[in-house]
C-alpha cells in the first residue's frame, strides 16, 4: 500500500533551510578516470553537499522537520549531541542561528584523538564561529546523559528547550529524507534516467532510513537504496535503519490519512530489504582506511568534488569497490548522496599528508 507523501510530508511543521531541490550531476571525468574498471556503470552524484547554509550538508534535511517541531513546541534552544567533529553539530548550530534560536552542543571524544588539528579546527571551529556554547565532554562520558542533565539545568533558568538526537535520526527527522526520495524520483523523470541504486553512507541511520520509507511509500522496493556503515557494525546498523524505516513510515501513514490510516500504512520492509554494507567501516568510526584516502583523492582530481573522510569518504570507497568488482551490471544508472562533511576534511590533515 503506497502512501500520498506529498499530502504526507505536508501535515507536519517544517522550517525551510534549504534554497531548492539540490542539483544532480554525472560524474563523466570520473567515469573516465575509472576507464575499463568501470564497466560501463553510469555514475551521478546527488549534491546535498550544494547548500547554502552552514557548509551544506545532509543534516539540514533533517533539521528542516526538527526545527519545525522544536518552533511548534515554543522551544527558543536546541541542544543535540555528536562527537567532536559531528557535521550534524555543526550544521545544528547553523540552522539554530538562521532560526533565532540558542544552540548548544554536547560533544564527545569518540575517535581516539587529541591533536590539535582535531580538537580545534574543521567542524569545531565552526561550531563557535556560528554561535554555539561547545561543551566538549572527556573521553568515557555518555553524551547523551550529559545532554539531558543540560537540558533540566536549562529549563529550571526558564528556556525552553528541545532536544535532538545524534545525528538528527528520529522519524521526524527521517522525513527530510522520505522527501529527498520524493525529490529523486521527480529528477529522475526530468533527467530521463532510472537510479538502480542510490548509495549513501550510514552513520546514524536516518538518511538511508529516510531514504528507503520515502522509496516504499512510493511504492518502490526499499532495495534501491543501499548504505555503507562508518559507525556500527553491519548487524547493528542493519536492524536500526530497517526499525527507523518502519516507524518513519507508520509516521507518514498516520500523517495521510486519506491513503495511510484509513487504509493501512506501507508495509515496513523486510530485514533483507535494507541493504547495509560494512566492509569499509575500517578498524573503528572516524580512523582512516586506504580505501577512503584512495575514494577522496580521486574524486577530488577528476571532479574537482569533496567528500569527507568519516562518512561520504568511506561509502564513496565501497561504491568503487562495487564497480570494479562488477556488482554493478554494465550500462545501469547509480547514484551517490553526496552528504557534505567537507569540514572535516581540515581536522584530518595528518591522514592526507
Amino acid at each position: 500500500m503506497s502512501i500520498d507523501l506529498s499530502s504526507a510530508l505536508q501535515r507536519f511543521p517544517r522550517y525551510a533551510l534549504l534554497d531548492g531541490p539540490t542539483p544532480i550531476q554525472r560524474l563523466a571525468r570520473l567515469e573516465a578516470a575509472l576507464g575499463a574498471a568501470a564497466n560501463g556503470v553510469r555514475l551521478y552524484a546527488k549534491r546535498d553537499d550544494h547548500m547554502a547554509l552552514g557548509g551544506g550538508g545532509n543534516k539540514l534535511r533533517k533539521l528542516e522537520f526538527l526545527l519545525g517541531e522544536a518552533r511548534g513546541q515554543g522551544a527558543d534552544t536546541v541542544v543535540t549531541v555528536g562527537g567532536l567533529q559531528s557535521n550534524h553539530a555543526r550544521l545544528t548550530a547553523a540552522a539554530a542561528a538562521r532560526a533565532g534560536m540558542a544552540c548548544e552542543l554536547m560533544l564527545g571524544r569518540v575517535v581516539p584523538r587529541a591533536d590539535a588539528d582535531y580538537e580545534e579546527n574543521g567542524n569545531m571551529l565552526l561550531n563557535r564561529l556560528l554561535g554555539a556554547t561547545v561543551h566538549a565532554l572527556p573521553v568515557g562520558a555518555d553524551a547523551m546523559a550529559a545532554a539531558l542533565e543540560r537540558v533540566r539545568a536549562l529549563e529550571l533558568a526558564g528556556r525552553r528547550v528541545y532536544l535532538a538526537p545524534l545525528g538528527g535520526s528520529t522519524p521526524v527527522g527521517a522525513l527530510g529524507y522520505a522527501a529527498c526520495a520524493q525529490e529523486i524520483l521527480e529528477q529522475e523523470r526530468a533527467l530521463g534516467v532510472t537510479f538502480a541504486r542510490v548509495v549513501v553512507a550510514n552513520g546514524s541511520a536516518g538518511t538511508h532510513a529516510g531514504l528507503a520509507a520515502g522509496m516504499v511509500a512510493a511504492g518502490l522496493p526499499a532495495t534501491r537504496v543501499q548504505s555503507f556503515t562508518t559507525l556500527a557494525d553491519t548487524e547493528v546498523a542493519q536492524a536500526k535503519t530497517r526499525d527507523l524505516t518502519a516507524a518513519t513510515l507508520a509516521l507518514l501513514g498516520r500523517a495521510d490519512g486519506e491513503h495511510g490510516a484509513a487504509t493501512g500504512e506501507a508495509a515496513a520492509p523486510a530485514p533483507n530489504d535494507i541493504l547495509v554494507d560494512g566492509s569499509q567501516r575500517g578498524p573503528a568510526y572516524g580512523v582512516p582506511t586506504p580505501a577512503m584516502l584512495e575514494a577522496v583523492g580521486l574524486l577530488a582530481r577528476s571532479e574537482g568534488l569533496l567528500l569527507d573522510p568519516v562518512y561520504s569518504g568511506k561509502a564513496f570507497a565501497g561504491l568503487l569497490a562495487d564497480v570494479r568488482a562488477g556488482r554493478h551490471a554494465p550500462g545501469s544508472d547509480v547514484l551517490f548522496v553526496m552528504t557534505g562533511g567537507a569540514p572535516g576534511l581540515y581536522a584530518y590533515k595528518p591522514a592526507f599528508q
